[in-house]
């Protein structure tokens, strides 16, 4: 004799509308910043003119798509408990290396991954720092920030790199793809690349333990310090590789590019729902929060508010999405 489907918990009730919605609302409870980004999504549809078009949020994909790949390298840092302040000068300084290969008629692929290898390198450094010299994260980091930005400045005495080589600019920026920009299909392939490393392997799962609770990952048998140096690699990858597509929206490698750059992906990161102390966090929540500053950011710019305004007001309402996902 079977049992009937109506029990609790049984297929035939776990797809009710009232499951469902009680299940849509534990998960606001659970991450308000989702509410407050649908309340400003809804707010820019109502009163933005043209917001809720596909073209509208075409553009604010591709706007959001260097956050987005950044932030997915970032979520792995943060989750270990550390931080990279440094991945918008990295981001610019990229930009620059790889105007500066094409322009002396380097093939594209090899410029490409020279400058990918690069960003690990990068990432390499800083990895070693923090964990076999015992530095803080956010001083290796925020000095590789100055080193970078000033490497940018001096290495074309400030001038800008043009860059001609369109198969470049078509792989990165300006070719679409089943009616998607190649930007959205970068982000989407980081995003699935990020998403499988932190939630479906053993690497991963590491990660976690690593930034829940580093004295117990050791006594565990987990290699702490590759974790970190491997995650710190991830990050200054993903930097360099939004260096490109920033050098391939402007056709030229410029090193203000990237500034400023961390400070949004950051943010994405922490809205998103990862902790600033580490273990707890997911890359699709850290995707969300740079969609919800791209949304936030075009929504003002359409509306017509001064630069001021719209920082003012940006930054509030990241400080309180924010302080609600952290109470």
């Amino acid at each position: 004799m079977s049992l009937p489907n109506t029990l609790p918990g049984a297929a035939g009730s776990a797809d009710r509308p009232d499951t469902i919605a009680r299940r849509a609302w534990t998960l606001l409870m659970q991450r308000p910043t989702y509410l407050i980004f649908a309340a400003v999504t809804l707010f820019f549809v109502v009163f933005a003119p043209n917001f809720a078009t596909v073209s509208t949020a075409e553009a604010i994909l591709r706007i959001t798509a260097l956050v987005s790949i950044i932030a997915v390298g970032m979520t792995f840092v943060i989750i270990c408990a550390e931080i990279d302040l440094s991945v918008g000068s990295v981001a610019s300084w990229a930009s620059m290396v790889v105007g500066l290969l094409l322009e002396r008629n380097v093939p594209t692929i090899v410029a490409v991954l020279a400058v990918l290898a690069m960003g690990a390198f990068i990432g390499f450094i800083n990895g070693i720092l923090v964990t076999k010299l015992r530095i803080p994260s956010f001083l290796v980091t925020l000095g590789m920030l100055s080193v970078f930005s000033g490497l940018a400045l001096t290495v074309t005495d400030t001038e800008p790199v043009p860059i001609v080589d369109d198969r470049f600019s078509n792989l990165f920026w300006n070719a679409s793809y089943v009616g998607l920009p190649v930007p959205i299909w970068w982000t989407l392939l980081l995003v699935a690349v990020g998403f499988y490393l932190l939630s479906m392997t053993v690497f991963g799962r590491q990660v976690y333990a690593v930034g829940g609770n580093l004295v117990a990952a050791r006594f565990s048998g987990i290699k702490t310090d590759r974790i970190k140096i491997a995650s710190f690699m991830l990050v200054s990858t993903t930097a360099a590789l939004a260096g490109m597509l920033l050098a391939a929206r402007s056709t030229a490698g410029n090193p203000s590019l990237g500034t400023g750059l961390e400070l949004d992906v950051i943010a994405a990161v922490i809205i998103g729902g990862t902790s600033l102390f580490g273990g707890i966090g997911g890359i699709l929540g850290s995707v969300v929060g740079a969609i919800f500053i791209g949304i936030l950011g075009f929504g003002l710019l359409v509306m017509g508010l001064s630069t001021s305004i719209q920082e003012v007001i940006k930054g509030a309402i990241i400080i309180l999405a924010v302080a609600l996902n952290r109470r």
